[in-house]
C-alpha cells in the first residue's frame, strides 16, 4: 500500500451521504476520494432505534468516537457506553456493533487502520464475507429487541 503523498482538504460539502448497504445507516467516506490506502475514516449518523453491522475484521484496528450524542455499543459479549467526544479501540477478530437505543441521534467517526486490500475500490480479490461476517451480520443487539426494523428514519 503507498502512502499519500502531500495532502487533502475535506470539506463538509465534499462528503457524500448514502445509506449503508445492509443496514441502510447514513454514513460519508471521507477518505474515498483522497485515493489513500492505509486509513479508513467515516461519519455515522445513527437514528433511534437503529443499529450498523455485526461484524470484526481480519487485521483491521478501528478506533471508534462519538461526535454528538450518546454512543452504544457492543465489543464481543459487553455492551459498552460511550459518551459523547469519548472513543473505544477496538482490535481485529473482535466482534462489534454500534447502535443506538437512545431517543436521540448520534454521530460517529469511525477510523480503522490498515485498509483491508480485499475492500478497497478494484480489488480484484475475492472477499470470504464468513471472515468479517461470522454470524447474521444484521442481527440486533438484545438492547433493541422487539423494536421495528428499520426504523422509520432508515427507511
Amino acid at each position: 500500500m503507498k502512502p499519500v503523498t502531500g495532502y487533502h482538504l475535506i470539506g463538509p460539502d465534499d462528503l457524500q451521504w448514502r445509506p449503508s448497504n445492509l443496514m441502510r445507516i447514513p454514513n460519508a467516506d471521507f477518505l474515498e476520494r483522497t485515493g489513500g490506502e492505509n486509513l479508513g475514516a467515516r461519519l455515522w449518523r445513527l437514528p433511534p432505534g437503529s443499529a450498523n453491522t455485526l461484524h470484526q475484521h481480519i487485521r483491521q484496528e478501528e478506533f471508534y468516537f462519538v461526535l454528538e450524542g450518546v454512543g452504544r455499543m457492543r465489543v464481543g459479549g459487553e455492551t459498552l457506553t460511550v459518551p459523547k467526544h469519548g472513543g473505544v479501540l477496538v482490535g481485529p477478530e473482535q466482534l462489534r456493533q454500534v447502535f443506538n437505543d437512545t431517543d436521540a441521534e448520534t454521530l460517529w467517526l469511525i477510523v480503522g487502520a490498515p485498509e483491508e486490500p480485499e475492500f478497497l475500490q478494484g480489488s480484484k480479490s475475492q472477499m470470504d464475507l464468513s471472515l468479517i461476517y461470522p454470524q447474521d451480520p444484521t442481527q440486533l443487539p438484545p438492547e433493541l429487541a422487539g423494536k421495528p426494523w428499520p426504523p422509520d428514519e432508515v427507511r
